[in-house]
């Protein structure tokens, strides 16, 4: 997961329905220029690239319409990738570290390590009921999903420069400096992704493949939309305005309702039980608010629902718009995971 230079770099966030692309500098996270693509159904399924080369056909054409930098970072999430947080005995140097790393590596990944792509970060020497040890990070990825991403990238003529999980850059991308309390991070779009950080330390991650795309997708199915027109309903009717006060088709604006109310709670209850098995991990540090960042924002009273049944004060946060200051408006939160794959680390 390479660091990048004083270049300017592209953070790429590919997910089911959509590519988000922002352009920033090492260094702090603000959007320079920013661009977003539709995708066709079933280019990207719940996070892992199917259509290599459409996928790469919509790449090449988004950055050449837009004059976006060739250099990127990708970021991945979905359902096959693995972190976990390991104890070792406490030793400090990088290779050290690294050789116990591989060493227990199989003990924590339920994959056989000649098919993942294995990354880890120290947190350095922790004080636990055993005594003190070296905390690290570890991250495993199928090595056939970051292989296909790769591939559509480099047919589309561009430069990787890393690859990063999506949930780092979410927390990136949305931390309050000063903030240490136990923070979860909610991304929902293409689908949900989200991560629990004390500070800027990521403790906790998932995915989830219900998210707005698969609440259109549902719609459109239902009423005979196209994918476009079940979005742009999505939208138009959402969570606040009482349903006999939003102007439409009748049965469409409440097939619409129906599928955002079914599609919060699912979201909600998924996101109920990976809290309560975070918190059954040992050394779990109680949740205190959340943040909701994504396409979802955009939908009227999405954010206040999603709180009310997580009963956590919930806030919406979106990256910092820098020089693109306005760019999408309501779809803000679209391009925060791509804004925080711009940058290496954020001050705590």
């Amino acid at each position: 997961m390479a660091k990048s230079s004083g270049k300017t770099l592209v953070g790429l966030d590919i997910e089911p329905g959509y590519v988000a692309a922002v352009e920033g500098r090492p260094g702090r996270v603000a959007i320079e220029r920013a661009a977003v693509a539709p995708l066709a159904p079933g280019v990207v399924r719940e996070g892992d690239v199917i259509d290599v080369e459409t996928l790469a056909g919509t790449l090449k054409t988004l950055f050449a319409d837009h004059k976006l930098g060739k250099r990127v970072r990708l970021g991945v999430a979905n359902q096959r990738i693995v972190m976990r947080t390991i104890d070792l005995p406490p030793i400090e140097g990088a290779k050290e570290i690294a050789s116990a790393v591989r060493f227990q590596a199989q003990e924590h990944i339920p994959m056989p390590l000649d098919q993942v792509v294995l990354e880890h970060q120290s947190l350095g020497i922790t004080q636990t009921a055993d005594g003190p040890r070296t905390r690290v990070v570890l991250v495993a990825a199928r090595r056939d999903m970051i292989d296909r991403l790769l591939e559509a990238t480099r047919h589309a003529g561009l430069r990787p420069a890393g690859i990063d999980l999506s949930a780092f850059a979410m927390i990136r991308a949305l931390h309050s400096p000063g903030t240490t309390e136990a923070t979860l991070y909610i991304s929902v779009g293409g689908m949900t992704n989200l991560a629990v950080a004390v500070g800027t330390t990521c403790v906790f991650t998932r995915v989830v493949a219900s998210g707005t795309e698969s609440m259109a997708t549902e719609l459109a199915e239902r009423r005979q939309l196209t994918l476009e027109h079940a979005r742009q309903w999505l939208e138009h009717v959402g969570l606040l305005t009482p349903i006999d006060d939003v102007e439409g088709d009748v049965e469409i604006v409440r097939e619409a309702r129906s599928v955002l109310s079914d599609g919060v709670r699912r979201i909600a209850d998924e996101v109920r039980n990976s809290l309560d098995y975070y918190v059954m991990q040992e050394g779990a540090v109680p949740v205190e608010r959340a943040a909701l960042t994504g396409l979802a924002v955009a939908v009227p009273g999405f954010s206040d629902q999603l709180g009310g049944s997580l009963s956590l004060p919930l806030e919406v946060r979106v990256a910092d718009q820098g020089r693109a200051g306005g760019f999408g408006g309501a779809h803000a939160g679209q391009l925060s995971v791509a804004a925080g794959l711009t940058v290496d680390e954020v001050g705590a």
